[in-house]
């Protein structure tokens, strides 16, 4: 009887901490990449929002927690919008007007995730655009001395990579919401930044993600990869999809150093 009632309480401490703490914590990873054609520049990489209609709270707690990096660039990977109905997902306008406020010395820029596509990809783009933050549409813009590169999402629209790259130079760093898209990225691009894995939300000590909505599984559901001399890196994004859970898999946003 007392070893059930014991079960019972950690089995319900495990679900208030994996519904009701873990999703609402927030972490800033630190990495340092060594890149001599990108060396002393600061970035922050934000990804997979999912900012329901009630969390303004979180929306703005993120903002002030990019702003405190100080940051060169920031680079924002989509799903910024939640859910697949309506009425699921916070207003792109209200988001945009907080995004807004995003302070960088070369600027913020952005792409869709595919729920910003499914939700409201129209609205995104004007809000976003209203606000300062560069769209990055299978496109590129300089930002500084660096190249920034974004192709649509692989679920939901047409990626391509050729066109994104068409008129960068190194060094270039490219965004994708997905990183199923690995394989195909030039090698002379610096840097890959994606998001959408969630780091698989539910994660295992010693042994990773449980799953990942990946045509490779868990391959790359996080962390610094170098995929045949590619050099990947994957966030755990900060909001939930499907099950909003988190387990051994805290929110996060990126800072990244280039030594």
């Amino acid at each position: 009887m007392k070893l059930g009632i014991t079960f019972l309480i950690i089995f319900l401490t495990l679900g208030i901490w994996g519904f009701l703490v873990e999703p609402y914590l927030m972490t800033v990873k630190k990495i340092k990449i060594k890149d001599e054609s990108l060396k002393g520049l600061k970035i922050v990489f934000a990804t997979d929002f999912h900012y329901k209609p009630y969390e303004k709270f979180r929306l703005v707690r993120d903002v002030k927690k990019i702003n405190k990096q100080n940051a060169d660039i920031i680079l924002l990977g989509g799903d910024f919008l939640n859910g697949h109905e309506k009425g699921k997902s916070m207003d792109s306008k209200l988001i945009a007007s907080e995004f807004g406020k995003l302070k960088s010395k070369y600027g913020v820029y952005a792409i869709f995730g595919n729920h910003d596509v499914w939700q409201d990809a129209a609205g995104v783009y004007e809000n976003f655009t209203k606000n300062n933050i560069t769209i990055l549409k299978n496109t590129s813009k300089k930002a500084g001395e660096v190249y920034i590169a974004g192709v649509e999402d692989i679920q939901t629209q047409n990626p391509d990579i050729k066109k994104a790259l068409k008129n960068t130079k190194t060094p270039t760093i490219l965004l994708t919401h997905s990183p199923d898209i690995i394989y195909k990225v030039p090698k002379s691009v610096n840097l890959t930044l994606a998001g959408h894995l969630h780091g698989g939300q539910v994660r295992i000590p010693f042994h990773g993600a449980v799953v990942a909505p990946s045509i490779y599984g868990t391959k790359f559901a996080y962390g610094m990869y170098n995929v045949d001399n590619r050099k990947l890196f994957v966030s755990k994004g900060i909001g939930t999809s499907v099950i909003p859970v988190r387990f051994f898999c805290l929110p996060e946003i990126v800072v990244i150093e280039f030594i």
